[in-house]
């Protein structure tokens, strides 16, 4: 069978930590983001929250998540929970460095199986 409806996936990811689990089956992710300063040249961090969808409640405050870009859930929510990469710390304990880390992990793994394919 040849593999003609095949479309490469469009679907945005980030990775973040999750700040809030009070509601059912919906988890609040902060992804933080670095980048240059056009005019000053100094680096800059900014943090967005993103709405996600937890089908079966497992993300905890504190843990280190995995969200795609989906159709509109509800009002907020655009976005699935994907996986789940790290489970909790203290959510004082997980610094924009550490994240990166693990960010940086993650793709680098994602990149071998891709190429071993």
């Amino acid at each position: 069978m040849q593999e003609q409806n095949k479309r490469p996936n469009k679907r945005k990811f980030r990775i973040g930590v999750v700040v809030s689990d009070k509601m059912d089956k919906t988890v609040v992710v902060r992804v933080t983001r670095e980048y240059s300063h056009p005019l000053y040249k100094k680096r800059v961090k900014t943090f967005s929250k993103f709405m996600a969808h937890d089908e079966k409640n497992e993300c905890k405050v504190g843990d280190i998540v995995k969200i795609m870009e989906t159709r509109p859930l509800s009002r907020h929510k655009r976005w699935i929970v994907v996986e789940i990469l790290q489970k909790g710390k203290r959510l004082e304990d997980i610094t924009d460095e550490k994240l990166g880390e693990i960010e940086k992990e993650y793709f680098e793994k994602e990149n071998k199986e891709t190429e071993n394919k």
